[in-house]
């Protein structure tokens, strides 16, 4: 969980921008403009527009170049485009599961291990890209439930659903009733898991109806920040079904052999980010309306990744004070 402090930092940091009336410090300034821009692309989601300014920020510290964002990507597949056509050419965040069926088209598969293989090996012979190892989060599929019904019923696994998930009422991503090897068909003889009834939904649909009632379980996002902010509990998929979605960022093999030292500064963030952390950061930025920029630098600077630059020093707080 993040801390009231860290929050606070973020509350104090985006006051005074706006009281300033001026943007965030960074992807500016001087840079030699005289090699190939570093464009740092990702999907259109709040952690993709999170990680995508961390690592632009990162870059834009250590290497002096000019730096830019591309962020309006809609899919992975779009993403992926925009590197191979060298619209962009690093990514701050692909996922296994995703990439292994989307970009590399390859069945799901469900050892983190292998997929994670996998993708290394299928994005450096098909597409020329290094994938890095993972922040230390996934995004995967999950299910998830109110604390109250949890607790109703002693939820903590999608096989403790199984005497009484002919009860359930379903909200589901409207893709995944169709998506073949790790869709609906193939969940319900995973698990032996049938449903009472199940609605297809768009996906950032399915919290507000299982807080509101409308439904009593809804398939999700693992490290999206309304598991937060409407304290649903994720249900462990102890049968292992979805394939995992371990996240990274990857980069062009062109564009590391311009700037060699972009490969330290892309392992900087390898294994710091666990799913929880991630879920909050995104927390942040929706409940909190902050922008990703400045969740993205106040995350850096709380966590020391600038090492040129002096630790934040809280403010005193000096309320009743003359």
């Amino acid at each position: 969980m993040l801390s009231k402090r860290f929050i606070k930092i973020l509350l104090t940091s985006m006051s005074l921008l706006l009281l300033a009336g001026c943007s965030l410090p960074g992807l500016g300034g001087s840079a030699n403009t005289d090699k190939e821009p570093i464009i740092v692309g990702s999907v259109h989601t709040t952690e993709g527009l999170i990680l995508n300014h961390m690592i632009a920020l990162l870059i834009e510290h250590y290497i002096d170049t000019d730096v830019q964002l591309v962020q309006n990507m809609g899919t992975s597949p779009m993403l992926n485009a925009a590197m191979v056509q060298g619209d962009a050419n690093v990514s701050a965040v692909k996922y296994t599961g995703t990439s292994l069926t989307s970009e590399l088209m390859i069945d799901p598969i469900t050892d983190p291990d292998l997929a994670l293989e996998t993708v290394v090996k299928g994005f450096a012979e098909e597409f020329d890209q290094k994938w890095y190892p993972g922040y230390g989060f996934e995004n995967s599929y999950a299910f998830m439930v109110t604390r109250e019904v949890a607790e109703e019923y002693n939820l903590e696994t999608i096989s403790d659903l199984t005497d009484i998930a002919d009860t359930l009422e379903a909200g589901v991503d409207s893709s995944w009733m169709e998506r073949e090897g790790d869709g609906y068909r193939a969940f319900s003889e995973t698990y032996g898991i049938e449903f009472n009834n199940t609605y297809p939904m768009q996906i950032g649909l399915v919290y507000d109806a299982v807080a509101n009632g409308e439904v009593d379980i809804v398939l999700g996002y693992s490290t999206d920040g309304r598991v937060a902010s409407y304290d649903l509990v994720v249900l462990e998929d102890d049968l292992n079904f979805f394939p995992p979605y371990d996240a990274s960022p990857s980069a062009n093999g062109y564009i590391l052999e311009e700037y060699p030292e972009l490969d330290d500064i892309l392992l900087k963030m390898e294994g710091t980010i666990p799913t929880e952390l991630m879920q909050q950061l995104n927390f942040i930025a929706d409940d909190y309306l902050l922008e990703p920029a400045t969740v993205a630098e106040e995350f850096l600077i709380e966590n020391n990744y600038f090492e040129d630059k002096e630790p934040y020093v809280e403010p005193v707080d000096r309320e009743g004070e003359n």
